[in-house]
């Protein structure tokens, strides 16, 4: 299998609010090559200037650590409000910080469930504000040679996502590219291989997270899981990566927390019309997968209060487990 680099992203280290210098030292010291940096506990008082990104560039370039960064964003609203928000200077400033790390990508990450309220706009209206926002974001990520990397995460599908890049005008290898997020693919109702399948040519960046999911009342329930515990099929995922002309990191993320997926709901449902009746089973034949366990080997999830107390030793295991599985 190709040489990964496997890391960490620094969202799984946030209850113990380590500065950004500390992160490096954690990854370097527990096995990680490289952070992708999400959360940042910044000492007060202290800027993000160019001396101290220059800094933390030298420190990862010491210590042979990959940077990733994020900060980007790609819907235009305040995702609590719902008022339109300007994304150029978010996005310039993110872009600015990355190059100056030597980084190639910025991660974009907006928001949160969105199709579960009826308070966000529906999501044609923010496929339409994404696309115009986008052809206002293009120059900031072109003339820097950087690629905005939009997560897989709870707005839009890999079909979607696919739509929108193609209205604007954007091939694979350019300014565009998506974050491979492995466990939020279930909770968008996609089998995370097929889900792969369809952008693999636009990774650029990961989130290589397991997962699990549940039938309860509601219907469905997804959850992040222990790398090499929970039921997405991670070997095959990184038997498509490695099939990519260019090199993608391997960043880790993990938390606590559980996500319901009303799927009894046919309103619900509605939300996702791309869904199959052949991906829906594949997800249902997961969560039978799991059930067919031995009970102590059968994947449930960790309450997102209870993650402070597991996210170093989950992670390290996780960054254990994800070196085995490359080197095969």
């Amino acid at each position: 299998m190709k040489p990964f680099r496997v890391g960490i992203d620094s969202y799984g280290l946030g209850p113990l609010k380590l500065s950004p210098f500390e992160v490096l030292d954690w990854a370097d010291a527990h096995g990680a090559q490289g952070v992708q940096f999400t959360l940042l506990h910044i000492p007060e008082g202290q800027p993000v200037d160019d001396a101290y990104l220059d800094g933390l560039a030298g420190a990862a370039a010491k210590r042979g650590l990959y940077l990733e960064w994020a900060g980007g964003q790609h819907i235009p609203y305040d995702t609590r409000s719902w008022e339109p928000r300007d994304l150029v200077p978010i996005n310039r400033l993110a872009a600015r910080q990355a190059r100056r790390l030597g980084a190639k990508v910025v991660r974009s990450c907006s928001g949160g469930l969105m199709r579960w309220t009826d308070v966000a706009p529906p999501t044609e209206v923010l496929m339409d504000e994404t696309v115009r926002a986008l052809a206002e974001l293009e120059p900031i990520y072109a003339e820097l040679g950087l690629t905005l990397a939009i997560e897989i995460h709870f707005e839009f599908t890999t079909f979607e996502l696919l739509r929108i890049f193609e209205r604007c005008g954007a091939e694979p290898g350019g300014w565009l590219g998506i974050c491979l997020d492995t466990m939020n693919l279930l909770t968008m109702l996609e089998d995370p291989v097929a889900g792969t399948e369809r952008v693999l040519p636009w990774v650029v960046a990961t989130h290589v997270k397991d997962g699990g999911l549940l039938l309860d009342e509601q219907g469905l329930a997804s959850f992040t899981a222990e790398i090499g515990g929970g039921v997405v099929d991670l070997e095959r995922i990184l038997e498509l990566l490695a099939g990519l002309p260019h090199p993608v990191h391997l960043s880790i993320e993990d938390h606590g927390g559980c996500f319901p997926i009303p799927i009894y709901d046919a309103d619900f449902l509605a939300r996702f019309p791309d869904l199959t009746a052949g991906e829906l089973a594949s997800l249902l034949r997961l969560v039978r997968d799991n059930e067919r366990r031995p009970p102590a080997e059968r994947v449930r999830p960790l309450e997102r209060d209870d993650w402070p107390q597991h996210c170093e030793r989950r992670l390290q295991a996780g960054i254990e487990r994800l070196r085995r599985m490359v080197a095969g």
